[in-house]
């Protein structure tokens, strides 16, 4: 049986995080990421969870724990001999011991968590917090519950408000998602806050709507409202934010100030025009099964997998022509606003550009009375 590919394991999530009850309820994700590919592929998502749990326990506990192990084929139910054993004898006649239980078995599955956990560790390297798990259940719980209901405390050496600005395919959404992730500090998206109203259906959203469904852009007074709410928020003032997508002309600045909501560094993804339309107009996806592919850098494997692949509309080249024309109309006059701001050729490795920007973030700011604080 052939393995899912990551970035479709990914895409799944994403689309399931989206719904409306995961952004107004929040979200306990189970059995993904297993590997350091499978957290950075999420991570290229945007998708950046707040807090990592990590249940851990000897191996002799855990192995024991497998061979005790029961199923109840007719509801699904997992039963232990020691622990959570039915005192139905009807519920224990039809008990079975699932497959893959077996010591030996057990054991090369531990032997294979062992090997790839440090990696899913190192991508979340400042938000792990590993929980005994050989313990009564409602100790792991209580000790979980309470790991999960504290407030982070950011890792950068003061509160950041970062604005990261690019053409389109510079990788800002990324790069804001590792900062976000690296530091606890909160990944501020427009586009995504615009999208969120919409799909709970408020008052906001209905004003919203026409110009997500006619691909209108949405005016700057109703962008502005939406980041004020949440750039407004405990967290954001606490831990502080990276925000992508706004400004993206000298007026929405000047709006966004006035605001009181002034950024401490602002970050130039730079990036050639033939690069761009290199990266956007190249690429495609296969619909069966989600993976993205690139005519250079990750060609489709066969000609079958190349001839079914589709490209979105907005990564034609006339579109992408079109998108860098208003960047380049804009670009000047908003890095004078913010003056002095942070060059990054974007250009290469996106986790080289990220080390970069991240070494740029730890500086202390700018003690220039000119510049922007």
């Amino acid at each position: 049986m052939e393995e899912i590919p990551n970035t479709l394991w990914a895409k799944l999530i994403l689309e399931r995080l989206s719904k409306m009850d995961c952004i107004k309820r929040g979200w306990i994700l189970v059995g993904f990421p297993k590997t350091r590919e499978q957290a950075l592929a999420l991570q290229e998502m945007g998708i950046a969870p707040e807090h990592v749990v990590i249940l851990d326990a000897p191996d002799t506990v855990l192995i024991e724990r497998n061979l005790e192990k029961r199923i109840d084929m007719t509801t699904g139910e997992i039963y232990h001999t020691t622990f959570n054993w039915p005192t139905s004898s009807k519920i224990r006649k039809r008990l079975v011991k699932p497959g893959g239980t077996s010591e030996e078995e057990t054991a090369k599955r531990l032997l294979e968590y062992r090997r790839v956990i440090h990696g899913v560790l190192n991508s979340y390297s400042k938000k792990y917090h590993i929980i005994n798990a050989d313990q009564p259940s409602v100790d792991v719980f209580s000790q979980t519950l309470s790991h999960v209901q504290s407030r982070h405390r950011s890792n950068a050496p003061y509160t950041p408000r970062i604005i990261l600005h690019g053409p389109p395919g510079s990788g800002r959404s990324l790069q804001a998602a590792l900062i976000a992730e690296k530091y606890g500090i909160v990944n501020v998206s427009c586009g995504q806050l615009l999208k969120e109203p919409v799909a709970a259906e408020t008052r906001f959203g209905e004003a919203i709507k026409p110009y997500a469904e006619s691909r209108q852009p949405v005016p700057d007074v109703m962008v502005l409202k939406c980041l004020s709410r949440r750039l407004s928020k405990l967290d954001c003032s606490t831990r502080g934010w990276v925000m992508h997508g706004f400004p993206q002309d000298v007026s929405q600045a000047e709006m966004l100030n006035d605001a009181g909501f002034i950024p401490n560094r602002v970050f130039f993804l730079d990036v050639p025009d033939d690069a761009v339309i290199e990266r956007l107009a190249m690429r495609m996806t296969d619909p069966i099964t989600g993976e993205r592919y690139h005519s250079i850098y990750k060609p489709a494997p066969t000609s079958e997998v190349y001839s079914r692949c589709k490209i979105n509309p907005k990564d034609s080249e006339e579109n992408v022509g079109k998108a860098l024309e208003v960047y380049h109309a804009n670009v000047s006059e908003l890095e004078q606003f913010y003056s002095p701001v942070i060059h990054v050729n974007a250009d290469q490795d996106p986790y080289t550009v990220f080390e970069y920007i991240e070494s740029c973030v730890v500086k202390p700011p700018s003690k220039n009375p000119n510049a922007f604080v």
